[in-house]
């Protein structure tokens, strides 16, 4: 353990006083209306003697009251000052506030505000010295109110987890601004282990150095954290804008001056015979002039300049012509693992960490599968903590190494949002340029996969756009995909890349060597004259089929915008001035989003706008999340006919303008020119039971699972003819993730299986038939009009029955299931009709579902209300043709469902 010599501790000493009067100074500045705010480190002083332990390689994460410690470890007060009046040569260019540390040539981290933020990065940092083999460390501080946050807890796991060469420093001044906090802090309740903790006190500087010696000591040794809990005084009020005289009562605020750092060392020093009380007061005094001239000085600096506000908030993407793979056929998720292994060769620093990511699994989607058998030492599980994954990524990025960290899905995001946000983002930015964060962070994302649910299904693109200095891609392609990832890999800057699970296994086969893409740049699907329709991800499969669906109504041209931030607008504005139209389709929520944002650029540029023949539209999902039930995933969500919709509205209303501009003097009106509706896309949920098959149901391959669109055949467990009851294992089918059985939801016999062991189904595929016994299944057999009959005379009314299900679902169904009329009805009443018509017409008597319908069918013709439809834009018009859903509950909670068209 190296002793403090003489020469030392008056150094030392002259470091304590100049923090000391730096805060004075910039506290006098502040009542003299020269300085904004200040942020005062008055009684923390005595980590100053931490600095003077380390090396020229070790870092400091340090948070705002750490002036001692910046100035022991090689900043000026000249540099302070300068920050202190926000001056443009400073760490962050005039961007943060005093004691918002920030100095890359003497490794001390740029600050955030949200203290306990800088944790995980300091975690990152020193995962990425050890990885290198290096004896350095790093030191971060934190206050003790903050030890409340999660992130302090996950910081402390992780470094416990990885040994790494960190000194987490708990500087317990009592208070958090004015909430006390002695007895409510984790040390105090117990929650924290007391003996990882070594206790000390920060009145003490000789304390102080003596046990950071011996700990940073067994650090570089390869022992692994130091956990230091440094109890002091807080000197003066929280920051410029608090009074602690409102909270503290006298009697302790005098009792202050005997916790003083600086007066304790003093005190020890004269009594030593290291200095007198005279030479004392002689260095005090320079001091306290010395720093007075260089914050004079420092007021007359150059300040900011307004032109370089956009500057460093993040460097311009990197133009990369490169080939990744040879031509052939690939899925996103293939290319996606294929580009992830070049760039673990090309790059020893690149590191991939996540949630189940190393082999056997290799990931919920199997992306990274075979990685970390390849790459040992690059390929890395995390815990299930996404802070921890975001946090860590950006300290790994800061410190020089190349991090491209999964989540598992784009929903997950959130616990870690606040690194995002507060460091990610904005950390090149906030210190000028002088730190960078050269992070990807990937993650399937989006839905049309039912089963989802809220946390596996949403978008989130929108979110995301939002925070400067983030670029956010989305391909739709295993090409795009390939070229995204490997230009995000050698982007400056943070990078999400999002891959949506519905299309990770559709196979495309590339007839060209796949190459690199620029991020912001756009690529052109079809070229059309009529309409520019601009979608990405999974919206681009539904804008295709929606294009093939209406074959050549309309010439439209795709543009698939793959890149949201940056956004290719020339692309979109070059085709806009040809076609004079635009939708927009967006899987994400429709406020505040990237389709609006489009639609606003576009609609602010007058030139652009005075060429348009019609008012952009935006396709997208409601202000409402994904839910469970297929119904509520489907009714949300942009489909093909409301893209449909949408492309002859545009081209329908630019007409109707046409006409009106040729003639003059007459004000445009709203057009009663009746809507046909176009035809409903066909869904796997809710099922449509086939008219032709009486008692006779399909079995189909279910959806088994995100990013699952086929699998295998590698048993049939039943025989034509054998007994089937509810639930059964009917056959087993393997896919990525596991083998599934698919069992039956109907009692009945085996019919025929229209599949054999050893072939390849896709998701929603007929595999069989089971005959049903009678009564199980609904009848939905449809008669020509020609053929209906009448209504049985002897049918029962309908009165005075309870609902099958509450008015406040029904209410709430009413907004998901697209629906004009519902009507409850008694299955026994129903049945009781049936037997009348049977005796009364035999074979003829129709179907309950027939009965039904004649009804409704009365109904609509008496009541004109029930065959109006209100569309999106809110006119209201009349319609012939409805499509009647039935559905039956039948016992134990099963619903049989039928639908007669037209």
């Amino acid at each position: 353990m190296p002793a403090l010599s003489k020469k030392d501790k008056l150094r030392l000493l002259t470091t304590i006083l100049e923090s000391r009067h730096a805060d004075l100074r910039e506290q006098n500045l502040n009542r003299q209306g020269k300085g904004h705010f200040h942020v005062s480190g008055m009684g923390h002083e005595a980590l100053a003697a931490v600095s003077f332990l380390m090396e020229p390689d070790d870092y400091i994460v340090p948070y705002y009251r750490d002036r001692g410690l910046v100035l022991g470890r090689g900043m000026t007060t000249r540099q302070l000052g300068l920050e202190y009046f926000a001056k443009r040569n400073t760490g962050s260019g005039g961007r943060q506030m005093p004691s918002h540390y920030s100095n890359a040539d003497l490794h001390i981290w740029s600050v955030p505000t949200p203290t306990g933020s800088q944790l995980l990065p300091a975690c990152g940092i020193a995962w990425g010295i050890k990885l290198d083999g290096k004896k350095n460390l790093v030191v971060t501080t934190v206050g003790d109110a903050a030890t409340r946050q999660g992130d302090f807890f996950e910081a402390v796991s992780f470094a416990k987890e990885k040994k790494l060469p960190l000194l987490l420093v708990v500087e317990d001044n009592a208070y958090g601004i004015s909430m006390p906090t002695r007895k409510t802090n984790p040390l105090a309740l117990g929650v924290l282990e007391a003996s990882d903790w070594q206790q000390i006190d920060g009145r003490d500087v000789q304390k102080v150095y003596d046990t950071a010696s011996a700990a940073m000591e067994k650090i570089r040794a390869g022992y692994g954290p130091a956990f230091f809990w440094v109890t002091m005084e807080r000197l003066s009020s929280h920051t410029s804008s608090d009074d602690q005289k409102l909270y503290r009562d006298e009697a302790e605020l005098r009792a202050l001056e005997n916790c003083d750092p600086l007066k304790c060392w003093k005190d020890q020093l004269i009594k030593e015979g290291a200095i007198t009380a005279e030479e004392f007061a002689k260095i005090d005094n320079e001091i306290k002039e010395r720093i007075r001239r260089e914050y004079s000085e420092a007021e007359k600096a150059e300040d900011p300049s307004p032109n370089e506000l956009l500057a460093n908030v993040a460097k311009s993407p990197p133009r990369i012509d490169q080939e990744i793979l040879p031509p052939g056929k690939y899925r996103i998720g293939d290319t996606v693992n294929k580009t992830l292994r070049a760039g673990l060769e090309e790059d020893p620093r690149r590191i991939i960490f996540g949630e189940d990511i190393e082999d056997p699994k290799g990931g919920v989607f199997r992306l990274t599968q075979k990685l970390s058998t390849k790459f040992p030492n690059q390929v890395f599980n995390s815990p299930l903590a996404e802070s921890t994954i975001l946090g860590v990524g950006c300290g790994l990025a800061a410190y020089g190494k190349r991090p491209v960290f999964e989540l598992q899905f784009i929903d997950f995001i959130y616990p870690g949002f606040n690194q995002v946000v507060t460091n990610i983002s904005n950390l090149r930015w906030r210190s000028f340029g002088n730190w960078k964060c050269p992070l990807v962070i990937y993650a399937p994302y989006g839905a049309y996969l039912p089963g989802g649910s809220l946390w596996h299904s949403q978008a989130n693109e929108s979110a995301l756009a939002h925070y400067p200095g983030l670029s956010v891609v989305i391909p739709s392609t295993p090409e795009d995909a390939a070229g995204l990832l490997w230009t995000a890999m050698h982007s400056e800057d943070p990078v999400i890349f999002l891959i949506p699970k519905h299309l990770l296994w559709a196979e495309h086969e590339s007839r060209e060597p796949i190459r690199a893409v620029p991020l912001g740049q756009a690529r052109k699907c079809s070229e059309g004259t009529d309409l520019t329709l601009v979608a990405w991800g999974n919206t681009i499969e539904k804008s295709l089929e929606a294009i093939a669906k209406i074959d050549n109504e309309t010439s439209v041209e795709l543009i698939d915008l793959r890149s949201i931030v940056p956004w290719d607008k020339a692309a979109i504005e070059e085709s806009v001035r040809k076609t004079r139209r635009l939708v927009v389709v967006q899987e994400d929520t429709e406020n505040c989003s990237v389709g609006q944002m489009i639609i606003s650029h576009l609609s602010g540029d007058a030139e652009l706008w005075s060429t348009m023949i019609s008012p952009p539209i935006l396709v997208s999902k409601a202000n409402v999340v994904i839910g469970y039930n297929p119904i509520y995933e489907y009714a949300a969500l942009p489909d093909v006919e409301r893209i449909i919709a949408a492309i002859r509205r545009s081209v329908a209303t630019g007409q109707e303008r046409a006409v009106v501009a040729a003639v003059a003097g007459v004000e445009a009106a709203v057009s009663s020119r009746k809507v046909e509706p176009a035809p409903e896309e066909k869904r796997p949920y809710p099922p449509k039971i086939d008219t032709s098959k009486q008692h006779t149901q399909s079995i189909t391959v279910p959806i088994m699972g995100e990013g699952i669109r086929n699998a295998k055949i590698v048993s049939l467990l039943k025989k034509p003819g054998d007994p089937i009851a509810l639930d059964d294992d009917l056959c087993e089918v393997e896919t990525d993730k596991a083998v599934y059985p698919i069992q039956s939801s109907f009692a009945g016999v085996m019919g025929e299986w229209k599949t054999k062991v050893g072939d390849t189904v896709d998701i929603g595929q007929e595999l069989g038939t089971i005959f049903t016994r009678d009564g199980q299944a609904v009848e939905a057999a449809v008669p020509s009009r020609k053929e209906e009959k009448a209504a049985p005379e002897d049918t029962r009314r309908y009165t005075g029955v309870a609902p099958a299900l509450p008015p406040t679902i029904t209410r709430k169904l009413g907004h998901v299931i697209p629906a004009n009329l519902q009507i409850d009805a008694r299955w026994d009443s129903i049945r009781n009709a049936r037997e009348v018509a049977k005796k009364k017409n035999g074979k003829q008597a129709p179907s309950p579902s027939v009965m039904i319908a004649w009804a409704v069918v009365r109904a609509m013709e008496k009541h004109a209300s029930f065959r109006r439809l209100i569309l999106e834009d809110d006119h209201i018009i009349d319609n012939d043709d409805f499509d009647l859903g039935v559905a039956v509950a039948l016992e134990g909670d099963r619903l049989a469902t039928a639908v007669i068209t037209q």
